[in-house]
């Protein structure tokens, strides 16, 4: 059951970060177009304002505080590295 619960949380936040980029990242709010792995600085998607918007989404949406020192691609550079990364803070 424990496991259960854990993927459907990975599945809402995966579904909040999803939303949150498409609202505040994307021109026609449609984030289905964009690979969860794929590079939202090197697409073009996110720059390092939009970096910003995010750990301050993470932290005001999840209650986490985020280091300087997490703030590296591997944490913030795709939907899946966020998802990845907030999971393992919640941990």
């Amino acid at each position: 059951m424990d496991n259960q619960v854990e993927v459907l949380d990975v599945a809402l936040i995966h579904e909040q970060v999803r939303d949150f980029i498409s609202v505040n990242f994307l021109f026609d709010g449609d984030a289905r177009q964009i690979d969860d792995e794929v590079s939202l600085i090197e697409q073009g998607i996110v720059d390092s304002t939009g970096v910003l918007e995010l750990v301050l989404f993470v932290e005001e949406t999840y209650g986490l505080s985020v280091d300087h020192a997490d703030l590296v691609p591997e944490n913030f550079d795709s939907i899946n590295a966020l998802v990845g990364y907030v999971e393992r803070r919640l941990a």
